[in-house]
């Protein structure tokens, strides 16, 4: 969500920011009073060196594990729901893509009671032109290495939400009817599109350029959906046409209200997305 950008981070050099984000609605799991001593299973000198960030979801520390600066988060996931997230890693790694990559336990787990440690990404965020036509080009590698990808458990796509009520984090029965039915007039403007595994919310905060790469961290929000969602960039760094780019971003707006929407409505920035989608 590029208007929801995170704002805090460690301040050790070269610490991937990870963005605190809610649970999904249905993926939640029951053993979170192991915590940090799950931190074990990397080693007899794993150690919390700093907090990042800490929400509902996730509690982010930097972390010390074989010797090297990593970044540790510890949330209510379930195990089917961080294994399809380190697969994805890991098979993003494998094809040249710069991301946060699972660090395994010492007896090879990816992950342990709602803990997972990954590797540190050096880099800072997007800011000129040239940057998001990079982040663009990123973005396009992601989509183009997962057409077919299985949807992550539990998550629904926005077109999936045509039909469906709930997914994730979206609840459509905590919404105004008219709000619904602003929202599912712009995601069927989506059907029929390909799909693919889209990042969820490419936001400077969740970005790190250096000169020769670009880096997509905090994939929290990651799952299968049309990926034009990715793409609605500062001054269009996709080169949309105009006719794509607002598909795209109506598309985008009523996903992001959805997805952030407080039954009491009280949510500031969920109405401010929600005004941006046109009534039908």
């Amino acid at each position: 969500m590029l208007a929801a950008a995170a704002r805090s981070s460690c301040d050790i050099p070269a610490l991937a920011q990870q963005a605190v984000l809610w649970p999904a609605l249905h993926e939640l799991r029951e053993d979170v009073a192991v915590g940090w001593e799950a931190l074990d299973q990397w080693g007899d000198d794993a150690a919390r060196i700093r907090r990042c960030q800490t929400g509902v979801a996730n509690e982010v520390w930097s972390v010390r594990v074989y010797g090297r600066l990593a970044v540790g988060r510890l949330g209510r996931r379930s195990d089917a729901d961080l294994s399809w997230e380190t697969e994805l890693l890991r098979y993003l790694d494998r094809e040249g893509m710069t991301v946060p990559v699972p660090i395994p336990t010492t007896d090879g787990r990816q992950f342990v009671a709602g803990l997972v440690v990954m590797t540190s990404v050096a880099g800072g965020p997007a800011e000129t032109e040239g940057d998001w036509r990079r982040v663009a080009d990123a973005l396009r590698q992601l989509h183009r290495l997962t057409q077919g990808w299985p949807q992550r458990p539990g998550w629904r796509s926005s077109t999936d939400l045509l039909q469906a009520e709930t997914g994730t984090r979206v609840d459509l029965g905590a919404m105004p009817a008219e709000a619904v039915v602003r929202c599912r007039a712009a995601w069927a403007r989506l059907s029929g599109r390909e799909r693919c595994v889209v990042h969820g919310d490419p936001n400077p905060a969740n970005i790190r350029v250096t000169a020769d790469r670009v880096a997509l961290i905090d994939w929290d929000e990651s799952h299968v959906d049309v990926p034009d969602l990715d793409l609605v960039l500062p001054d269009n760094a996709a080169g949309l046409d105009d006719d794509t780019h607002d598909v795209a971003a109506q598309a985008s707006a009523a996903w992001e209200a959805a997805v952030c929407w407080d039954p009491s409505g009280t949510d500031e920035f969920a109405a401010e997305r929600l005004a941006e989608v046109r009534a039908v």
